[in-house]
């Protein structure tokens, strides 16, 4: 028996040959899928530093990499690509609690498509019946606001998606303490400090307004030691 697991355990010369082959053939059919094209990559990564730029307080970053990514996404001539990326920065706006019009999207609105049309509504807290189909799915359960909304908030695993989706229920009157409270600490965890001080200062805000001081002064010296260290 011992004689037995000893021999079996190494693989036969008819086996290897087997797993190289199959080796083989996985690294073909890996090979024989064409990598993006630069323009699609170059595009995704400066959206994602022009987010991470607004989200930290960097307005200049934030507007040198976007002005990269309508430079890339404009050599394919598809308006509907520039408006699901216009529609991303203006996201991470939301998150920070700026609920500006994103005029730049609006300006390719009749080009986007569905989704983001439907992503664009949600955003503004006026969603339409049907649209939790065409949002994230991560913001599906969020969809139709209330006290179910406010239960799905915390599974939503993304941080920037999480705090989109508090700012979505503020907007629309939903948010709880307990809203607040969870995008106070997702923004902080990131060292995300735009959308840290907004939702501070809504934090403080409510406490002023129940005549709770000390937990407003609290909140306000956290403000302030994010503005000391940001000067």
């Amino acid at each position: 028996m011992k004689n037995f697991v000893k021999e079996s355990a190494v693989p036969s010369v008819a086996t290897r040959t087997g797993l190289l082959l199959v080796l083989a053939m996985v690294l073909v059919a890996c090979g024989s899928t064409p990598p993006p094209p630069d323009w699609q990559l170059s595009a995704r990564a400066s959206l994602e530093r022009a987010q991470k730029a607004g989200l930290t307080g960097l307005s200049s970053v934030e507007a040198a990499e976007m002005a990269r990514v309508r430079r890339e996404l404009a050599r394919t001539g598809r308006a509907d690509l520039l408006a699901r990326a216009e529609l991303g920065l203006c996201a991470a706006r939301v998150a920070a609690l700026d609920f500006t019009p994103c005029q730049a999207y609006e300006a390719l609105a009749s080009d986007a498509a569905e989704a983001e049309r439907a992503y664009a509504r949600y955003l503004a807290g006026q969603p339409l019946p049907g649209d939790a189909i065409w949002l994230p799915e991560g913001q599906r359960p969020l969809a139709a606001g209330g006290e179910a909304a406010r239960r799905a908030l915390p599974a939503v695993a993304d941080p920037l998606s999480r705090l989109v989706a508090a700012a979505v229920l503020v907007r629309r009157g939903d948010a709880s303490p307990d809203v607040v409270a969870l995008a106070v600490d997702t923004a902080s965890a990131q060292g995300w400090s735009r959308p840290l001080l907004a939702w501070l200062g809504v934090q403080r805000e409510r406490a002023r307004a129940a005549g709770d001081q000390a937990q407003a002064d609290r909140v306000q010296r956290r403000m302030d030691l994010i503005l000391r260290e940001a000067r």
